[in-house]
């Protein structure tokens, strides 16, 4: 069977803050699958922060995105038809191929999700997936995360700090995160039970704020953020504290390169710890992040809000909002009913 799918292209590189008219959406015609190939109907798709830099024609960890092609990202989906005998139509997937309605899947790019997790399809893009995933190395062996610490997480109510904040309290740790609003804030306190946590454009001195929070200092710092994030942190972490850099994305639009923290000489004299780290590079945990994620799932020491924009035609919008601080959480595009 052949089907017409519709697609996001990237048509044009944004210097700077994205906008719709870097995007376009079209028609693709897609034929049956041929051997060893699998024809899915995408259900929802993931939207995420490291997709802005795709948009750069440069190297890096990950290729970027070519203009006048449908971009790609995690999708969960079902297939509908397949010439390879270990997916069936009606099997569940997960793949690479987003941003589009269907997709034509070598086999060896799919992965069938477990059964009876109890949870809806699309937590596989957030709480049990990359976005899970990325939150459980950072800590734990980024981290080095040990019971009792007092960990600090930026951008706290996204889909990887939110998980972030919820697996330190998890393993019995001081969690403090900062937010972009009193709704974010007052959602990390009531439901993912942290701490304390700081709305960062009302608080006045971030890392005065960040002190009196922390007031025996910080062990493990998880960064989503940078820039005055990253220096708070810095200025409040203990001795041989560790920094796991996640990301950046106060600087994902920046037009010239931001300046560094002005006391990084303090990671010297407090002999931090600071180190990148790119989750595909650790997938050797992927078994026991999803064992111990069901654990905490069905403990009820995990919750997690989505933000979902319906339709593909919205998919552009949906990554827009992500630099205007419009999420609550996991960032997805509704595709298909399931």
């Amino acid at each position: 069977m052949s089907v017409t799918s519709r697609e996001i292209h990237l048509v044009s590189r944004p210097e700077g803050m994205p906008g719709p008219h870097h995007f376009a959406l079209a028609e693709k015609e897609l034929p049956a699958p041929g051997d060893e190939q699998v024809l899915v109907r995408n259900l929802f798709m993931s939207v995420d922060p490291y997709m802005r830099g795709r948009m750069m024609d440069r190297k890096s960890y990950v290729p970027p995105f070519k203009l006048g092609e449908a971009m790609d990202g995690g999708a969960v989906g079902e297939v509908v038809a397949s010439m390879d005998a270990r997916y069936q139509p009606g099997d569940l997937v997960r793949h690479m191929k987003g941003w589009r309605e269907y997709a034509l899947v070598h086999s060896k790019e799919l992965t069938v999700l477990p059964p009876d997790t109890g949870v809806p399809v699309q937590s596989f893009l957030g709480v049990l997936g990359m976005t899970g995933l990325t939150a459980y190395v950072g800590l734990l062996r980024i981290g080095e995360l040990k019971e009792g610490d007092t960990v600090f997480v930026s951008a706290a109510a996204g889909a990887v700090g939110s998980v972030a904040c919820q697996i330190a309290k998890a393993k019995n740790c001081t969690v403090v995160g900062s937010a972009g609003s009193d709704e974010k804030c007052a959602w990390l306190k009531k439901d993912a039970g942290i701490d304390a946590a700081i709305n960062y454009k009302t608080c006045g001195k971030l890392n005065a704020a960040v002190a009196a929070a922390c007031p025996q200092g910080i062990d493990v710092y998880f960064e989503n953020v940078g820039g005055d994030h990253l220096e708070a942190a810095i200025e409040n972490m203990r001795p041989f504290g560790r920094i796991a850099l996640c990301g950046m994305i106060s600087q994902y639009n920046a037009t010239e390169p931001a300046p560094g923290p002005k006391n990084l000489i303090l990671a010297v004299g407090k002999q931090l710890k600071l180190q990148g780290f790119i989750v595909s590079s650790h997938t050797d945990m992927a078994h026991a992040f999803q064992h111990d994620m069901v654990g905490w799932i069905r403990a009820g020491q995990m919750r997690w809000q989505e933000t979902v924009l319906e339709g593909i035609e919205q998919a552009p919008q949906a990554f827009i909002n992500l630099f205007a601080g419009e999420n609550l959480g996991k960032m997805l595009v509704k595709l298909a009913a399931s």
